[in-house]
């Protein structure tokens, strides 16, 4: 059994610009945008926090601070909500603090990629494994992609990351692994290309955007090596590790919606609606009567 450090610090790389979403994103973050009654940034620190993370690094840009409000205790509305009665809704604003002095946050000045993101965070991540999680990736499921991620990092320890099937006209699209041996939703990992074309890719099996990784990807990362799209990927130092590291791909259990989209925002919305408790029968009536034959005439 391998001596496997645990994981308790995750880094969430939150500086893009969020142009896909303009007008709507000229002022707030895009990883504001809601899904349900929740915030982007939210839905993915949730799933941090409860896969065990304990540390909570955003790498942020300009005109970031909603962010941190977002998460920061609001006593006026706490009073407000429990004056009123609202007990509910005061759990809910509850839930949303994050526990003081675990929230840390560094900057990225340029936009020059995912994996100069991540170097921005060295300071804050030191020697240890880490998780990255990108706030543009939803995972629906009961028990959070990350969390299942933990469980095959315990198993293996090295380096996890999640991905699925895509069609392979889309490869171009995605970062890519070269699979080795599998074990039932955990296979090998032996390579990752970064956007290859549909004829020279490996396999259809995409990276999603959900990474534990240990420290030394950083040291690829210091190289400042650009790749696809002329930026510094995260792919590319990731695969140097291969090879003197563990490292594996799992096929996560639940349906991953692309928020970094409108279509995919969209898509979000709507099934996060549905698995509402509360609300989850009336937007399945408000689907079906946009999908009757009179709303189509109307």
């Amino acid at each position: 059994m391998p001596d496997i450090k645990p994981v308790r610090k995750a880094v969430f790389p939150v500086a893009g610009l969020g142009t896909r979403f303009l007008p709507a994103t000229k002022v707030m973050p895009k990883e504001m945008l809601p899904i349900g009654d929740r915030p982007l940034i939210q839905h993915v620190y949730e799933e941090a926090r409860d896969a065990g993370i304990e540390e909570f690094i955003f790498v942020t840009g300009r005109y970031k601070n909603m962010l941190q409000e977002h998460f920061d205790y609001q006593p006026e509305l706490m009073k407000t909500l429990e004056s009123r009665g609202k007990d509910e809704m005061l759990e809910k604003v509850r839930d949303s603090q994050m526990p003081e002095g675990k929230l840390f946050t560094t900057r990225q000045a340029k936009p020059l990629g995912l994996g100069h993101a991540i170097w921005c965070a060295r300071k804050l991540i030191g020697n240890d494994p880490f998780a990255i999680l990108l706030p543009d990736d939803l995972v629906l499921n009961g028990k959070g992609c990350l969390a299942q991620m933990m469980d095959t990092y315990n198993e293996n320890g090295g380096n996890v990351i999640a991905v699925k099937d895509v069609p392979r006209e889309e490869t171009n699209k995605y970062g890519i692994v070269d699979i080795g041996k599998e074990n039932g939703n955990v296979v090998e990992v032996k390579g990752v290309i970064e956007k290859p074309a549909p004829d020279k890719a490996p396999s259809t099996l995409s990276v999603v955007g959900r990474y534990i990784l240990q420290p030394e990807v950083l040291d690829y990362l210091a190289a400042f090596e650009t790749g696809a799209g002329n930026e510094i990927q995260l792919t590319d130092s990731m695969a140097k590790l291969i090879g003197d590291q563990a490292f594996h791909g799992l096929k996560f259990k639940g349906n991953h919606y692309d928020c970094g989209s409108r279509l995919g925002f969209i898509e979000a919305n709507i099934a996060y609606g549905l698995a509402d408790e509360e609300i989850g029968n009336d937007v399945k009536q408000i689907i079906e009567n946009y999908g009757s034959n009179d709303s189509k005439a109307a």
